[in-house]
C-alpha cells in the first residue's frame, strides 16, 4: 500500500465511528447527527453521505472528531453545523441565540391564516427576533410585507442580518436594538413573539444541550412570564387597526397569557396547539372600540 493511500479513510468508515462514537454518548439519532457532522467538516451536502463510496484524506478527519466530542458533551448540533432548518428555509444559528423549533412553526402557520392575501402590503413587528426566524420566514411567504425585528443582543442582531442577505429579504427586513419596545416607533399589522419564558427557578433543570442557548432567550422571571407584562403593557400604541398579536407560549402557561393581555384591553382570538396537544400560540388582537369608548365616555 502506498503512503497516498494510507492517507486515505473509508468515508463510510468514519460514519460508523461516528456513529458508534455518538450512541455511546446517548445521542438520540446518531447516525443522522454523524452524517450531519461529516458534511459540514467536508463542505458537501448531507445528501452525499446517505451510502457513501470514497475515501476522504485523514488530514481532513481532525475537525469531524473534534465535533463529535463536542456533541456528545451536548452542544446543540445546530451550534456546531451552524445551520438549522426553519419553515424549510436555511438559517444561520451561533451561540447568541436560541434555536428554531418545529413548534415556533406554529406561529407563521397561523398569521398566514389570519392574513392570507400574498400581496397584502403588512408591517411586521418580531419582538425578540434572534435568528430573524418568524420575521423572514413570514415576509418569505407575503411579498409585498416590510418588517422589523427588535432584539437587546447586537451579536443576535447580526445573524439575523445574515440571514435576511441570505434570503436576500434585506431589503423588506431591518433589525433594531431594543430592549423589548423601548424605542420602537411605527404601526404594525402582524407582531410575533417568542419571548423567555421559562421560570427562573427551573433553568437548572433544563436538559443539558438546552443550557447552551442564550440565558437571556430563555429566563422569563420568577413566573416565567415577565415579558409578557412588558409587551401587553407597551405594544397598544404600536398597532395598526386590525393588527394581529401571535405570541408563542411554554406548557401550562396559556390561561395565565392570556388573563395578562385581557387585562390591557387585548381580545383572545384563538389558541393553537402543536402536534403534542400542548396550546403553543395565543392569537390576540387589540380592543381598540372598547378603548375608543372609554375615551368618549363623560362622568356621572
Amino acid at each position: 500500500m502506498t503512503a497516498q493511500a494510507e492517507d486515505v479513510v473509508d468515508c463510510e468508515a468514519l460514519l460508523r465511528k461516528g456513529t458508534q462514537f455518538l450512541r455511546s454518548a446517548n445521542i438520540a439519532s446518531p447516525r443522522r447527527e454523524a452524517r450531519l457532522l461529516l458534511a459540514h467538516s467536508l463542505g458537501v451536502a448531507a445528501n452525499e453521505l446517505i451510502s457513501p463510496r470514497f475515501g476522504v484524506e485523514s488530514s481532513r478527519t481532525d475537525d469531524y472528531l473534534r465535533l463529535l466530542e463536542r456533541r456528545a458533551r451536548r452542544e446543540p448540533l445546530a451550534y456546531l453545523t451552524r445551520r438549522k432548518e426553519f419553515w424549510s428555509l436555511e438559517f444561520l444559528v451561533s451561540p447568541a441565540v436560541l434555536i428554531p423549533r418545529p413548534e415556533t412553526e406554529i406561529l407563521i402557520e397561523t398569521a398566514l391564516r389570519e392574513f392570507p392575501e400574498r400581496q397584502q402590503p403588512l408591517r411586521v413587528l418580531d419582538l425578540g427576533a434572534g435568528s430573524g426566524c418568524l420575521l423572514l420566514a413570514f415576509l418569505w411567504e407575503r411579498p409585498e410585507a416590510t418588517g422589523l425585528g427588535i432584539d437587546r443582543s447586537e451579536t443576535a442582531l447580526a445573524v439575523a442580518t445574515q440571514n435576511a442577505r441570505a434570503l436576500s429579504l434585506d431589503r423588506r427586513a431591518d433589525f433594531q436594538n431594543s430592549n423589548w419596545l423601548s424605542g420602537v416607533s411605527g404601526r404594525f399589522d402582524v407582531v410575533f413573539a417568542n419571548p423567555p419564558y421559562i421560570s427562573t427557578k427551573e433553568l437548572p433543570d433544563l436538559p443539558a444541550d438546552v443550557r447552551y442557548e442564550p440565558i437571556g432567550a430563555l429566563d422569563g422571571g420568577t413566573d416565567g412570564l415577565n415579558a409578557y407584562r412588558e409587551i401587553a403593557a407597551g405594544l397598544p400604541n404600536l398597532l395598526a387597526p386590525g393588527a394581529m398579536l401571535f405570541l408563542e407560549i411554554g406548557q401550562g402557561q396559556a390561561e395565565a397569557v392570556k388573563a395578562i393581555f385581557v387585562a390591557a384591553e387585548f381580545a383572545v382570538t384563538r389558541t393553537v396547539s402543536d402536534l403534542a396537544a400542548i396550546p403553543r400560540c395565543v392569537v390576540l388582537r387589540y380592543q381598540e372600540q372598547k378603548q375608543s369608548q372609554k375615551r368618549l365616555a363623560f362622568p356621572a
